[in-house]
């Protein structure tokens, strides 16, 4: 591999180590289901989520880490991430209720993601660059930091194997076009504007299609 490619990659992997978790404080899960009945609108009883093509989808939360799942309703409060709909349901929520939410959706069984029912040849240029980049335009592989099979590393990086391809877009194209930045480091935006719209399209169709699980079963 040439040399900047490995200064590359060194970067990036030194970053991935330095970004911190977010602790939340402890949750409960019962409190949590019952706060989480303004969630079912959009999120579904189980968690699932709606992949909704053309519109806005909205994510599997089912089995997701609960510390990253906390910090993203304190960002939606604070206004560090932005969502109008998000914005109104988080500030519902006290902190002890965003943990409790946070807890009761990251126990639930993992739901399979929707929308990658697509061409071969769309998933087969997903599927590199989840696992290995492309070198040639400065893309990192997915894995390097949400890991292998996209199934979540500690609270920075959430599983992303069997979330919907409509959100995974979306998120994506956000961090494109600076209208999301809360991630660690600055990592995905750096990564996603170097994707055109077919490699977007492609890596969230692939990642959709991948069977889900749930982040905590993913680290043990």
């Amino acid at each position: 591999m040439p040399y900047i490619q490995s200064t590359h990659v060194g970067l990036l992997a030194g970053a991935c180590l330095l970004a911190s978790a977010a602790m939340a404080q402890a949750g409960d899960p019962e409190r949590g289901q019952t706060a989480a009945a303004t969630c079912v609108a959009c999120h579904q009883a189980d968690g699932s989520g709606m992949n909704i093509p053309g519109g806005e989808s909205w994510p599997r939360l089912a089995g997701l880490d609960a510390d990253y799942l906390a910090k993203q309703l304190h960002d939606y409060q604070s206004g560090e991430r932005q969502n109008a709909t998000m914005l109104t349901f988080a500030n519902m929520l006290n902190d002890q209720q965003i943990a409790d939410v946070a807890a009761y959706y990251s126990q639930l069984p993992a739901t399979p993601g929707q929308g990658g029912d697509v061409e071969d040849s769309l998933l087969a240029r997903g599927q590199q660059l989840a696992e290995r980049g492309d070198w040639n335009a400065y893309i990192v592989s997915c894995q390097s930091c949400h890991g292998p099979g996209g199934y979540g590393v500690g609270s920075d990086f959430p599983g992303i194997a069997g979330q919907h391809a409509g959100y995974i877009s979306a998120q994506l194209h956000a961090w494109k076009n600076d209208t999301r930045h809360n991630d660690p480091q600055h990592l995905m935006g750096a990564v996603a504007k170097r994707m055109n719209d077919d490699d977007i399209a492609a890596v969230s169709a692939w990642y959709a299609a991948q069977p889900p699980q749930r982040d905590q079963e993913a680290s043990q």
